[in-house]
Order: structure tokens, then C-alpha cells, then sequence
């Protein structure tokens, strides 16, 4: 299992999960993530989960786990290359986990930009 320290406070520490997920490694791998948020000034560990195996629910109890280890040492977790049936899996369940790439909740993509009808003022 590679666990990568962040470089600076822009740059997240990275955790590579392996699969196949089992109960034993939940545990451990909590206790790298509080480790990664108290050792560095990065708020975010992104969870490398291209590796986890199929999705089922002890790879949705391991992501529930390490997102509220975050939360409780004032951080968050963001996932990075999961399979799309994890993804909808994750959405299913109403975990709303951070995906790299995606635009945070109630944040507009970048570069989009609203459109407005002939006549109206700008805002």
C-alpha cells in the first residue's frame, strides 16, 4: 500500500487503496489517513481507488469509514479514478464523496458560463 505526503498545502497527500477490500485493512488504512491530515497542512487525502477490486459494500463501508476519519481531523477525503459502478454505487447508498476533477457541490463547472436573454441587464 503507497502512501504519498503531501508536498506543500495545495498539494494533497495521496493514499493508494488495494483491493480486494477486507475488513483487516479498514483499520489500517484509517489510521494512515488521520496520520496524512495531522502530519501535513493538506485538508484533502485523495484515495486512489482504480486498484479496489469490484464494488460492493465493503469497498462503500471502507469510503464511509475513511471519509468520516477525515471529517473528524478537519479534513476530507477525494476519490480519484473510480469505476463507474462505484461511483453509482456510492450515489445509491447518498455518500457524497469528492471525485478529482468534478466540481464540488453547488460550485459551477469551470468555464461555464450562464446564458441571458436579449435585453436583460448583466448581473
Amino acid at each position: 500500500m503507497a502512501v504519498y505526503r503531501s508536498v506543500d498545502a495545495k498539494t494533497p497527500a495521496v493514499l493508494v487503496v488495494p483491493g480486494p477490500v477486507t475488513q483487516d485493512a479498514v483499520a489500517g488504512l484509517c489510521a494512515r489517513t488521520r496520520a496524512l491530515l495531522a502530519g501535513g497542512t493538506a485538508r484533502t487525502v485523495v484515495c486512489d481507488v482504480a486498484g479496489i477490486g469490484p464494488p460492493g459494500l465493503a469497498a462503500v463501508d471502507l469510503l464511509a469509514r475513511l471519509e468520516l476519519t477525515a471529517r473528524r481531523a478537519g479534513g476530507r477525503i477525494r476519490l480519484r479514478d473510480p469505476d463507474p459502478a462505484l461511483r453509482s454505487l456510492l450515489r445509491f447508498v447518498g455518500l457524497g464523496i469528492q471525485v478529482e476533477g468534478e466540481a464540488e457541490e453547488r460550485e459551477p463547472a469551470l468555464g461555464v458560463e450562464e446564458e441571458v436573454e436579449p435585453g436583460q441587464p448583466a448581473v
